[in-house]
């Protein structure tokens, strides 16, 4: 095998090569009198890109479903009624760890394809007088299916609707790659993991708390240890964590944020934008293929979830990109299995980057029977990068 194996994953995602060497450093003191201040460096810069003014976002040495049930437990009691909707494998996922920490989830489902049913919840929302749903969870960009939610459309039924409950977001695939405003929004608690946009190895779970969630902490009942919102305040206020820090991805992460904020988040998010853009004319001039999501106006720009031709075993697709042209595609997930493939555009990724999977997707689904016309996807793609990707040269913008 020559040359690399290419990822086109929605997570983990690919990982630049100064965040890589930042990495690549000895073992160092997690205790030692000058960590404290790097910590406090990279707790500051973390909130920009959360676009966070107040509160705090909390670093779990953990995946970002970590990060879910430190939300749940530290502000909600056991059997407290919260709003859910189930569109995609990880917002069912999400709505499971609920049920298992003992809420009562009152669900509001739609098909997968769509995205949040911001109608019904406003609904649900206003006919709750009593003011029993105590959270509401929406899950920002659900990567299984390529949608993306409306999050300000759900503060607003919120507000609307004069109601208090906590808004909680799983923004996994969102939160430093597309457009995610926590303060403006209202949102209480977002989630986020370091494999997505913020381009690095799994293993940190993000967090972030509103003032409001983080008094809703003082109260709530809900057994925790590990994920204690008192716990890391106690210690992030020095510097330090309440247990080994994973050290050498805070060192990446250091780096990442360095990376993300010196391009600016809106040039990062129209840098995906251009991507997903240029993917899903592709994905048009593919004879047979269609996104799973079914709105133009929830289409997301970290993932696209691909629906193979009919008579055409998505899973064949995915193993021959992977043995026959060294490219790794995203699995179709749950009901999608066999159905859909994903290709992930999101993280420290460009155009030409962008190509190359898409030519090996298409050449994949020539070889499982799909009726695709040679250098169709690829052209369609290569015509869109061309008329929006900015030439440095002319100072049009920095490339994230």
């Amino acid at each position: 095998m020559h040359g690399y194996q290419h990822l086109f994953v929605p997570g983990p995602t690919n990982v630049p090569e100064p965040v890589r060497q930042a990495m690549n450093i000895p073992m160092e003191d997690m205790r030692a009198p000058d960590f404290g201040g790097f910590v406090d460096g990279v707790l500051t810069d973390i909130k920009k890109v959360f676009r966070l003014e107040n509160g705090r976002v909390f670093i779990f040495p953990s995946s970002g479903t970590g990060a879910w049930e430190s939300a749940i437990t530290n502000t909600l009691d056991t059997g407290d009624r919260v709003l859910m909707s189930r569109f995609g494998q990880f917002s069912l996922l999400w709505a499971e760890m609920a049920t298992r920490l003992g809420l009562d989830v009152d669900l509001c489902d739609t098909d997968w394809g769509n995205p949040v049913p911001v109608a019904d919840y406003a609904e649900r929302l206003k006919a709750d007088t009593s003011h029993q749903i105590k959270a509401v969870f929406a899950t920002h960009n659900e990567t299984a299916t390529g949608v993306t939610s409306d999050i300000a459309a759900i503060r607003k039924a919120l507000d609307e609707a004069g109601h208090p409950a906590l808004l909680f977001v799983d923004g996994v695939s969102s939160i430093g790659s597309i457009e995610f405003e926590m303060e403006k929004w209202g949102v209480d608690l977002a989630v986020a993991g370091s494999q997505k946009g913020f381009m690095l190895p799994a293993g940190l779970g993000f967090l972030g708390v509103s003032d409001k969630a983080l008094e809703a902490s003082k109260t709530a009942s809900m057994p925790r240890s590990y994920f204690s919102f008192e716990d890391m305040i106690a210690l992030n206020d020095t510097g330090y964590f309440p247990y080994t820090p994973a050290t050498q991805l805070l060192r990446g992460l250091r780096v990442s944020l360095d990376m993300l904020l010196e391009a600016g988040m809106e040039s990062t998010w129209a840098r995906h934008a251009r991507l997903a853009q240029g993917t899903r004319a592709a994905v048009a001039a593919w004879k047979g293929c269609d996104l799973v999501a079914r709105d133009p106006a929830s289409y997301s720009d970290t993932v696209s979830a691909i629906y193979a031709p009919e008579g055409v075993d998505a899973r064949e697709v995915i193993s021959t990109a992977y043995y026959k042209y060294q490219t790794s595609l995203g699995s179709g997930l749950n009901i999608l299995a066999g159905r859909a493939f994903r290709i992930g555009h999101i993280g420290s990724m460009n155009a030409v980057m962008l190509c190359g999977a898409i030519s090996a997707a298409e050449m994949a689904l020539r070889d499982c029977g799909a009726e695709v016309e040679p250098g169709s996807g690829l052209a369609a793609a290569s015509e869109q990068f061309r008329a929006s990707t900015p030439d440095a040269r002319q100072g049009q913008s920095k490339a994230a």
